[in-house]
């Protein structure tokens, strides 16, 4: 069963990437937009086939250690309508944090970052996909397998919700109305892409934006601060290996800095841009000092 309705989400999906994507294509093409480039796109390919082998290999053994903890679920829900409603609400839930630990804790950051090293924003940087997450995403949903919702069904709304997050990378759709106060919107992902100092580790959430504005990690797109995709400080790489472990190598390169050990926890755990010196700063520092020079 669980095979089936994989294999129906792969059919019914790959027909709707292939027309958004060749139209998005069409129109960057049409009005010189230069959204998409041939290396850019390749990229993301790449990074996008190591993440799905990746999870093919530690599927079962994510789906084993959830199935162990469902043995002891505390909960039942017989409506069916309102056991998938509660799964995609508390998944999308869980999937904000796992999100928000990626962007403010370095080790986890050096997984994320390839999603978010491309100076492109095309649905195609949907697929750029953070390649080593598999093998710690499912830890994030265990508290739903003991909530009551099986380990299938997990790895299903999963990969359902995967379909809406790619949709939403595009600058072809501008602001969709009264979704924005609620959903995540192509217009709240281009903010959560951004290298401007305003935007940076904003709007975590996939599928609902309400997360964001309820933990405080909400910032709207404002037309006086044009998005800038990218990092900020940018690798100006495609190279196969620096794509996936720049930030790996950056952090060995801080840790043989001389610090006391407690220093060299936080290049480790603490924020991406933490330094012992000051010669880095965090998202939040450069926010305080945008509003600093703001004042002045």
């Amino acid at each position: 069963m669980e095979q089936f309705r994989e294999a129906l989400l792969i059919a019914t999906t790959t027909p709707i990437y292939i027309i958004v994507i060749g139209a998005e294509i069409l129109f960057s093409y049409i009005h010189n937009k230069q959204y998409y480039t041939t290396k850019g796109t390749l990229s993301n390919i790449y990074l996008s086939a190591l993440n799905f082998g990746l999870d093919l290999l530690v599927l079962g053994t994510c789906l084993a250690i959830l199935s162990w903890f469902y043995q002891f679920h505390f909960f039942e829900i017989s409506n069916v309508y309102l056991y998938w409603a509660l799964l995609l609400l508390t998944q999308d839930f869980m999937y904000y944090w796992l999100h928000r630990v990626d962007h403010y804790c370095r080790l986890f950051w050096a997984v994320h970052v390839t999603h978010h090293s491309s100076e492109e924003f095309n649905l195609t940087v949907g697929f750029r996909s953070s390649v080593f997450q598999p093998l710690y995403r499912f830890i994030y949903f265990i508290p739903l397998a003991l909530a009551g919702f099986k380990p299938t069904d997990i790895v299903f709304m999963y990969a359902a919700t995967q379909i809406y997050g790619i949709l939403i990378h595009t600058k072809t759709v501008g602001k969709l109305g009264i979704l924005e106060t609620f959903m995540s919107t192509p217009s709240h992902h281009r903010v959560h892409h951004a290298s401007n100092i305003r935007y940076l580790d904003k709007n975590m959430g996939m599928v609902f934006i309400i997360w964001d504005k309820l933990f405080g990690t909400f910032e709207e797109e404002q037309a006086i601060d044009e998005v800038k995709y990218g990092l900020t400080e940018n690798i100006k790489t495609y190279h196969p290996v620096k794509m996936v472990f720049h930030e790996w190598s950056n952090i060995a390169s801080d840790l043989q800095k001389p610090a006391p050990l407690k220093a060299k926890l936080m290049y480790v755990l603490g924020p991406p841009g933490w330094s012992h010196d000051g010669s880095k700063k965090t998202s939040k520092q450069l926010r305080e000092e945008l509003k600093k020079s703001a004042k002045e």
